[in-house]
């Protein structure tokens, strides 16, 4: 494996199955199986586009799987999910599949959006994916409707809006919480706190720590490690149920950490952290690492579990990359479908190359 051993830890601690009451062995190797999964993805994007096959920008969630998977997973299907440009492994998360997001990558007519978005804009409506947003803080606003919708509707549904760090500095990150808080919407607020801003550490653009930042809006704050999908996944469930009930729109610091530089254009370490830090992160806080560890100890995973269960990861992994290299590329007039293009002398709305 390029970023997560295979070998059993040799160390055992003590009270090994702490912490993972509730979970069956099934529900944790499945656990596993899909950060294997969103890492493996991640994995052949980055080569993909090392080749060429990819173009744009490409933001990687390397470092990060346990925040998709332990803040979307206890979700139902109906609820929704709205996330910035580092999208890949969400979208996976709610339902959309890995031959959709690997072919939306590519640029093909068999991805997400027809192959119109690319890497920061793939959507699913369908499964409630409700996008990646290229504009820093534009889905926050865009969630906070989201939740009044659902209050407006009468439904019991849940809205979970993922930003990041530098997104906090954003107006429309108070005015959101603001009015969410006065409205008592369902929206959930995760800040994927991976303690970077591009290349900025975000302790040097704010006085107060992230989970302090919705202090004065009315809006509750929690934090949790985000390298811990079980802690994580805990958290959410019993969040996701409170603002189900009517607890109005919450706000949490998933404290997480990025393996990769800020995007596929800047080194892994850049010159804004030391490459120290990065080994002493991925040493420490690999999710992959953490939950496969825990099973170890437990004696819940064997060696070979794990490497059948990658293998099964890496097998759909290639087969997603099949598909989305023999997905055509859109057709020429496919640039002008889904856009509004002009007004015409009655104020009419042009859609599509037809009057709408």
């Amino acid at each position: 494996m390029a970023e997560t051993r295979t070998k059993a830890p040799s160390v055992k601690r003590s009270e090994p199955a702490k912490g993972l009451e509730g979970f069956s062995r099934e529900q944790l190797h499945s656990l596993l199986r899909d950060l294997l999964l969103y890492r493996r993805f991640e994995e052949k994007a980055e080569e993909a586009y090392a080749i060429g096959k990819i173009g744009g920008f490409c933001h990687l969630h390397i470092g990060q799987e346990a925040v998709a998977k332990g803040v979307i997973g206890p979700l139902r299907a109906d609820d929704y999910v709205i996330t910035s440009y580092r999208d890949h492994t969400t979208a996976i998360a709610k339902g959309v599949t890995p031959r959709a997001v690997m072919a939306e990558l590519y640029g093909r007519q068999g991805g997400a959006v027809g192959g119109k978005g690319g890497s920061m804009h793939i959507f699913g409506a369908d499964v409630g994916f409700m996008g990646g947003h290229g504009i820093v803080g534009g889905q926050i606003g865009l969630a906070t409707g989201i939740g009044w919708a659902i209050r407006y509707r009468g439904g019991d549904q849940v809205c979970v809006c993922l930003l990041g760090d530098a997104a906090v500095n954003q107006g429309a990150f108070l005015e959101s919480l603001n009015m969410a808080a006065v409205w008592r919407l369902p929206v959930i607020y995760v800040v994927e706190n991976n303690e970077y801003g591009m290349g900025t550490a975000f302790k040097r653009v704010s006085a107060v720590p992230i989970v302090e930042r919705s202090r004065g809006t009315g809006v509750p704050a929690r934090a949790v490690d985000g390298q811990d999908v079980i802690a994580t996944w805990k958290m959410f469930e019993e969040l996701v149920s409170e603002v189900r009930a009517g607890a109005g729109p919450q706000y949490v610091d998933v404290r997480t950490y990025r393996f990769k530089g800020h995007s596929m254009s800047d080194p892994v370490s850049g010159t804004y952290r030391s490459k120290e830090e990065v080994e002493r992160k991925k040493e420490s806080g690999d999710p992959i690492g953490v939950l496969r560890d825990r099973l170890f100890e437990a004696g819940l995973l064997s060696q070979s579990q794990l490497e059948a269960m990658d293998a099964g990861v890496r097998a759909e992994v290639d087969e997603a990359a099949r598909f989305a290299d023999e997905s055509p590329l859109p057709e020429a007039d496919q640039l002008y479908k889904h856009v509004y293009r002009e007004i015409n002398t009655h104020g009419r709305l042009f859609l599509d190359g037809r009057e709408g």
